[in-house]
């Protein structure tokens, strides 16, 4: 081993003043390291604050016009977009942005954009979108009049009247200018046939499609209101009745409480009292989920304005059956039966065929491209709920996914298969996505931002692609978008989205230089009272402002 000796060295002055010498020296080199390093630390330190100083500036609703026309990098617009999420009030909630170049494809900006979120009412596009492109701009739905036999030379049915559905959006009971399809259209075509007489039933059928008129996932809480009508293939006056409460005039007298229901399908059951003027308006509104009863209760002041609600209602084939047949009557043909109701709960053997009966008469429904931009701009829920059944129904045969076992496949099911295989012919990527309804009320459903706007680059390129686009609320102008964006009217066409904890808006826009951008921006987790309809305006608004994003 190596063995190690200490060796006492002797301090001479030559050593002494050669010592001293290197630590001189050795100080002046570490002072020197400090000051470049505090240079250094000071130049990133400014670099930095600029950088912030930009961010917070785009994000500023006052910002001056030099700096909004200044020609802004990548890196910018991305600054400007995380500021105005990351210092807002909804910072610890989720978001996630995908937007991307109609003309090169090119991602423009992503946060989040391959990550899941609830879409709410973006949902719609998915729906309304390949019902488009699949069904055709000009398809319309049929519903139709059948009785086992022609009438015979007196004008009498001998059996029953069978109202048949196949899943029209805009079936009325009375026509109106812009709409013929209408029971009373229905009841004068017969007559003008010489019938008068129905010896039997008026059946409302909804056996078109098969499987559940709810949606999967939706809450119960929200089956009463208007949004979550049932989507039956026999639907009428959008299934739904207003409901509206006025003061009395007298204190010791309850609210009135009229229901635009002539056919008095639903029944009031009013438990409001009145209070004096000035008192707190209480209103408490709840329907069965299994029936037609409204119960309404609360205090009323005597100087209220009036209340109103929209509601839904359960069984809307039975209620087309009611007021078919008394619309009938009304027109001069007699009704010796009542109004019934059937569906596709029967062993196939027992259901309705329409090839074994006589057409008497029938409506056509306004063309898709009508519907479809109803849909989107109003937000309408039982028209996607009903597009997306009718996909399933129509366009079924385009997918070979065998039933399972003891249960038949609902129409809304298959729909929403051939949904996922038209994203897949699209090359959008489907096996982390869930879509569980049409329209969006489901809280199952979870997409990512970057499947919205690659779906809408790829319906662009549709033969609908324009038609869809239209159907679209437009910024400042109408549908759900007629009060926002008003500084950008007219460069935004997208579909809005809103529920609990959730908002949403995808679709286009056209920016500054001319160039036109898909996106989707979607915040879930918005647990605090700010809104996220503002911070997404902005957004928008940045990219909407930005000229350098074309490149």
């Amino acid at each position: 081993m190596p063995i190690f000796r200490m060796v006492k060295m002797r301090r001479t002055p030559k050593f002494t003043r050669q010592l001293l010498l290197n630590c001189a020296l050795g100080v002046l080199l570490v002072v020197a390291s400090i000051v470049s390093l505090r240079a250094l630390h000071t130049g990133w330190a400014a670099f930095s604050e600029t950088g912030n100083q930009k961010s917070n500036s785009a994000a500023s609703p006052h910002v001056s016009q030099a700096t909004t026309n200044s020609k802004q990098s990548p890196a910018s617009l991305s600054q400007s977009i995380d500021s105005a999420i990351d210092q807002s009030e909804l910072a610890s909630a989720r978001w996630g942005i995908s937007v991307i170049s109609l003309t090169s494809g090119r991602e423009v900006y992503g946060r989040n954009a391959n990550q899941l979120f609830i879409p709410a009412s973006n949902t719609k596009i998915y729906t309304t979108g390949v019902a488009l492109d699949l069904l055709g701009a000009n398809y319309r739905w049929r519903t139709s009049v059948y009785a086992d036999a022609q009438p015979d030379a007196d004008g009498t049915i001998d059996g029953d009247l069978v109202l048949y559905g196949r899943g029209a959006p805009d079936l009325i009971s009375q026509s109106r200018k812009d709409s013929k399809g209408s029971l009373a259209q229905l009841a004068d075509d017969l007559y003008q046939r010489g019938i008068r007489q129905v010896r039997g039933n008026v059946i409302g059928d909804e056996s078109y499609f098969r499987g559940e008129t709810l949606g999967d996932g939706w809450p119960w809480t929200d089956l009463q209101w208007y949004f979550g009508a049932e989507a039956s293939a026999l639907s009428i006056n959008d299934n739904e009745i207003g409901v509206n409460i006025f003061p009395h005039g007298k204190s010791d007298a309850a609210p009135q409480v009229k229901v635009n229901d002539a056919d008095n399908y639903v029944s009031v059951q009013n438990s409001m009292t009145t209070v004096k003027r000035g008192g707190r308006l209480t209103i408490g509104i709840h329907r069965g989920l299994s029936d037609n009863t409204i119960r309404i209760w609360g205090e009323f002041p005597l100087d209220g304005k009036g209340f109103g609600a929209r509601l839904s209602v359960h069984n809307p084939a039975l209620w087309a059956a009611r007021l078919f047949s008394k619309t009938l009557q009304d027109r001069g043909i007699k009704v010796e039966g009542g109004a019934q109701a059937r569906n596709a709960r029967e062993p196939i053997s027992r259901r309705f065929d329409p090839a074994g009966s006589a057409e008497l008469a029938f409506v056509s429904s306004k063309p898709l491209r009508e519907i479809v931009k109803e849909t989107n701009k109003a937000s309408i829920n039982l028209y996607a709920e009903l597009l997306l059944r009718t996909l399933g129904r129509e366009r079924g045969n385009m997918v070979s996914t065998p039933e399972p076992v003891g249960k038949e496949r609902g129409d809304d099911e298959i729909g929403l298969a051939v949904i996922r295989l038209w994203l897949s012919r699209a090359g959008i990527a489907t096996a982390d996505l869930a879509l569980h309804d049409g329209s969006g009320l489901s809280r199952l459903n979870l997409v990512t931002p970057e499947s919205i706007s690659r779906l809408l680059v790829s319906l662009s390129k549709t033969a609908a692609g324009s038609i869809f686009r239209e159907s679209l609320p437009i910024s400042g102008i109408d549908g759900t978008l007629g009060g926002r964006l008003g500084k950008i009217t007219n460069q935004v066409s997208a579909k809005t989205g809103a529920l609990t904890y959730i908002t949403s808006l995808s679709g286009y826009l056209t920016a500054a230089d001319g160039e036109v951008l898909a996106f989707s921006i979607i915040c879930n987790d918005q647990t605090t009272r700010a809104s996220a309809t503002r911070i997404i305006d902005q957004i928008v608004s940045i990219l909407a402002a930005d000229p350098a994003i074309k490149g």
